[in-house]
């Protein structure tokens, strides 16, 4: 895998992967033109982590309609601000979705199939889920 990040002009940057996809970062607090690069990365953990409790669900049968993930994140007060937790709240909607089909699909991709939590978790930072289940 590999990644380039280019700087366009004052704090803000332009990602592109290697599947030919882009990104504009923007680090300026004030300016919020882009997500800043930490905002990213809380975003692809979310996205790492949907898409396996989405895909677990699928396995299993459920007819999940809509799912989100609401992320709460908490940084160091010195530099560098790192990331010391980070909450993940599962909005799971559908028709007849068991609420234990949820925690076996949050649980799974915590602890084996989400590469970004693993990574994150192994380096320090307290991760902890929760999930809502709601009728579609």
């Amino acid at each position: 895998m590999k990644a380039q990040v280019k700087w366009v002009d004052n704090e803000r940057f332009m990602g592109l992967t290697d599947s030919n996809n882009t990104v504009v970062m923007d680090a300026d607090k004030n300016s919020k033109s882009a997500a800043s690069p930490m905002e990213m990365i809380l975003m692809g953990l979310g996205g790492c982590s949907s898409v396996d409790v989405v895909s677990i669900l699928k396995k299993a049968r459920q007819d999940v309609q809509d799912c989100k993930v609401d992320i709460q994140a908490e940084r160091a007060d010195a530099v560098p601000a790192v990331f010391t937790k980070i909450h993940l709240n599962f909005v799971v909607k559908g028709n007849n979705i068991k609420e234990s089909q949820v925690q076996r699909a949050v649980e799974l991709s915590a602890d084996k199939y989400c590469s970004v939590a693993i990574m994150l978790g192994k380096g320090g930072i307290e991760i902890t889920h929760s999930y809502d289940v709601q009728a579609a």
